[in-house]
């Protein structure tokens, strides 16, 4: 949910927060959402349009399908999290000068626990 600023505002939030947050709604159950239903699972000081609004933009991205249910439309994602995960930080390495430099950073960076779930997925193993 939004915070309050210095001024006793409510802050908004960014689109990439809210997308994030409509996607781990949808992610959280194993059926279709309709708006209304995202809205009361993410809080309902958003409004049904933005929350719509949010869905039209994850549709044009390929990241939600719409299940057409007479007049109301309920989404689902198109990917799982971990598929999204994995489909991002490919497209990162892609954009990058050297992936292998990438990867030796990103795997300094990993917990003894991800290093050794990568270790066993190398070696063709399941973490």
């Amino acid at each position: 949910m939004a915070g309050t600023g210095p001024r006793g505002r409510a802050e908004r939030r960014s689109a990439g927060e809210l997308e994030s947050e409509v996607l781990a709604a949808l992610w959280a159950t194993d059926r279709p959402l309709t708006p209304a239903e995202i809205q009361a699972e993410i809080g309902g000081d958003l409004a049904y349009n933005t929350v719509h609004t949010i869905l039209k933009r994850l549709y044009d991205k390929g990241l939600v399908l719409r299940d057409a249910d007479g007049r109301r439309g309920a989404y689902r994602p198109a990917k799982n999290a971990a598929e999204l995960t994995a489909e991002a930080m490919h497209q990162a390495l892609d954009r990058g000068p050297d992936p292998i430099a990438a990867l030796q950073q990103f795997v300094t960076g990993l917990s003894r626990e991800e290093e050794r779930a990568l270790r066993e997925l190398l070696a063709g193993g399941d973490a």
